[in-house]
């Protein structure tokens, strides 16, 4: 498999390091990814070394550029792929002068993603990861030490009962040494030496059991555990993945057992003259090993959360109820009860002091310390609290000239207890990832945006409470991931390829597919905004439809109609409002005319709307005035409407009008595109003037074929003004 294709079954965080990899060095990762076999196969080291090869190579790219951009001007392609344009125009004016410079980075860039590739490689033909291969060399290196732990008890009490019958022997012959034999003598003393011979085993064994469990501690403590902390910052904002501790909680538990067991062995063998221990207890600190594991042992099992938004952890409201829990991994019985842990907000954070108009927060409820205790569902050892936060006041003045906003402000809750088992006393602590504390409903959705930057962000880098400061930017690969999540949590299903290169031509216009965070959280022209209120309008509304793949949601008009042109008449889609920012969906309907064809973009239906008709019956009660017959007849690309939203719509003989709503129906003119939102100055006393000119028998219309007798609502739309006129009437 190409180089490239490798590279996209990377994780999101390999592959954000491939893509700041290209922006580094001013390569348009663009280029790489629609030229990648042909840049593969090039000898860049060879034109690094020699300028005529290497202009030879950058001619070369020219006219593959030139191909694509024919390519996609014949397949109409300009709206929906990358414009080659500008890439060709960026390499021309950094490059052609310089051809040698462009090799070197290029010779570079594909050393670097080797070396990517390597740091994580996938295995294709067991789709396997290496970080598979090493949770099973794991597990047999545990079971090999407890395997060696036992062995070890059994030779020590094989010692011991050894020992038992031999001592009394051994005095006997001393005391009778002038009169015993010299054979018994020899027989005594090939006891002592075979004695001797199996304690220095069990020392042997002892050492190959410490430096095994200082392998395996090493190997928890700085691999598996930060890979599972990464996990859980991505299932955070949203990723479905698997992030159980049950695991890790095996592999703690079994090395502690085993540390312990081996310090009381070690303390037992040193009362023994017969025993050198020296050397075992220079080499490995069994209270060291055990100390290391047990410091790391205590974890944030399940982020700060409010009942009301599961889905979206680490962001918090004041006086509303929280909860958080705490796992120690190290589940021994001899810590049950033993344990108490505190929790403390914001505990020694520089930011409180160093950051202007930094909000303080303490808990509202009283702040015991938890102990730990045996969870019921799977035997764990636990801590759990359930609080509320209120903000500090009188402290720090807020004022307009603070340098940080509030939903940008980043918190966190520090947890701490004094560990004491026999032999052994540490101070142990942890925290929980950084919230975002909000005071109102209307923060939530930028401070969500908060949320999801700083754990993409942190998860390639080391990133402080005060990245919004001076908030570097995401890569598209990054934050793409992050968004198709979101729909995931939403709509239970993620967007596709067709639908992020729709939000990519919205989100970012950078050469090297940079988003700012300044342009994606902006209050009022940002992109999150609005993906917002889609992700509202999804979980409220269409859930089911966006599940099953009916909705097309992220299209252009532009591409819309292209779409919709080669279709057969009566053919429409889903798509979303791109000018209502609170969330909205509309459908695009084509028909094919004998002078000319024609697409209309019908005006979308907000969460208002259908919280009193649903989308599905919506588009099955369709009328447009003049016309009896329903013109939605097939789901992009063919499929029968009835066959897409037939199982969603409401049974006539259940359906139960909610008043004081009446039944609506539909008509549009022509070719009307989604009009803009109408103004504040435009107000209802304005558009009962509008309706003046439009006689009753267009505004009020009766259909005898409806069981209940209401008037029906119609949809107005003024062509001469460019405005809604529904709402006023």
């Amino acid at each position: 498999m190409a180089q490239w294709g490798k590279l996209l079954k990377l994780e999101p965080e390999f592959k954000s390091r491939v893509s700041r990899l290209y922006h580094e060095r001013k390569v348009p990762i663009e280029i790489r990814r629609s030229l990648s076999q042909w840049i593969e196969e090039q000898d860049w080291d060879s034109a690094a070394a020699d300028e005529a090869t290497a202009r030879t190579c950058f001619q070369a790219l020219m006219l593959e550029l030139d191909e694509l951009i024919k390519q996609s001007l014949y397949n109409n392609h300009t709206l929906e792929g990358p414009d080659f344009s500008p890439l060709k125009e960026h390499l021309m004016n950094h490059f052609e002068q310089h051809p040698v410079e462009l090799a070197e980075k290029l010779s570079e860039c594909l050393k670097e993603e080797k070396l990517i590739l390597d740091s994580r490689v996938v295995d294709q033909d067991f789709g396997t990861t290496t970080r598979e291969h090493t949770q099973s060399e794991l597990d047999n290196k545990v079971n090999v030490l407890k395997y060696l732990s036992e062995q070890s008890e059994e030779e020590i009490k094989a010692l011991e009962k050894e020992e038992s019958i031999y001592k009394p022997w051994e005095s006997q012959v001393k005391l009778s040494n002038g009169l015993a034999n010299p054979q018994m003598q020899q027989q005594c003393l090939n006891q002592e030496n075979s004695i001797r011979t199996k304690r220095q085993a069990l020392v042997d064994h002892l050492k190959q059991s410490l430096a095994l469990a200082d392998e395996i501690v090493q190997t928890l403590v700085s691999v598996e555990l930060p890979d599972w902390k990464r996990q859980q910052q991505m299932s955070c904002i949203g990723n479905p993945v698997n992030n159980s501790l049950d695991q890790l909680e095996k592999w703690f538990t079994s090395v502690g057992e085993v540390l312990l067991q081996i310090i009381q062995q070690l303390m037992k063998l040193q009362t023994n003259d017969m025993f050198n221990m020296s050397d075992v207890l220079q080499k490995y600190d069994t209270v060291v090993l055990l100390r290391t594991l047990f410091k790391n042992a205590l974890v944030v099992e399940k982020q700060p959360v409010t009942v009301k938004q599961p889905h979206r952890p680490l962001l918090l409201r004041t006086t509303v109820l929280f909860t958080v829990k705490l796992r120690f991994l190290a589940n021994l019985p001899i810590l049950k009860d033993r344990c108490s842990i505190k929790a403390e907000f914001d505990k020694d954070v520089e930011e409180v002091r160093t950051i202007k108009g930094f909000r303080q927060f303490r808990f509202t409820k009283t702040n015991k310390p938890k102990a730990l205790n045996v969870d019921k569902n799977n035997g764990s050892l636990v801590a759990e609290w359930h609080q509320t936060i209120e903000e500090i006041t009188g402290k720090r003045v807020r004022s307009n000239k603070t340098q940080i906003r509030v939903t940008e402000e980043l918190h966190v809750i520090k947890f701490s207890t004094d560990l004491q088992v026999p032999g052994l006393q540490c101070q142990v602590e942890t925290s929980s990832l950084p919230v975002v504390v909000v005071s109102t409903t209307t923060q939530n959705p930028s401070a969500w945006a908060s949320v999801m930057w700083y754990n993409l962000l942190s998860v390639t880098q080391p990133t402080s409470l005060s990245v919004f400061l001076n908030p570097p930017p995401l890569s598209w690969e990054q934050l793409s991931q992050a968004l198709s999540w979101q729909f995931i949590s939403a709509g239970d299903r993620e967007l596709n390829q067709d639908q992020l290169d729709e939000l990519k031509l919205r989100i970012t216009d950078d050469p090297d597919e940079l988003v700012l965070w300044s342009k994606f959280s902006h209050l009022t022209e940002g992109s999150w905004i609005w993906i917002d209120g889609i992700l509202d309008l999804i979980e409220k509304h269409l859930k089911a439809l966006w599940r099953d793949g009916s909705i097309m949601g992220f299209v252009s008009k532009e591409k819309t109609r292209s779409l919709l042109q080669r279709t057969q008449s009566g053919n429409f889609l889903l798509r979303f409002s791109e000018s209502n920012r609170e969330g909205a969906i509309s459908f695009s309907v084509f028909e094919r005319g004998k002078q000319k064809n024609n697409v209309r973009y019908i005006d979308p239906f907000t969460k208002d709307e259908l919280s009193r008709m649903s989308l599905a019956d919506c588009i099955n009660q369709y009328r447009e005035k003049g016309r009896p017959s329903n013109p939605l007849v097939y789901l992009y690309p063919d499929r029968p409407k009835d066959s897409a939203f037939g199982r969603y719509y409401t049974p006539a003989e259940t359906s139960k009008p909610i008043t004081p709503y009446v039944r609506r129906t539909f008509f549009c003119e022509g070719d009307c595109p989604t009009p803009p939102s109408s103004s504040p100055e435009h107000t209802q006393m304005d558009l009962a003037q509008d309706l003046m000119d439009i006689p009753t028998s267009e505004l009020l219309q009766t259909d005898s074929s409806e069981e209940n007798e209401l008037f029906q609502s119609v949809y107005l739309y003024d062509t001469d003004n460019n405005m809604d006129v529904s709402e006023g009437f």
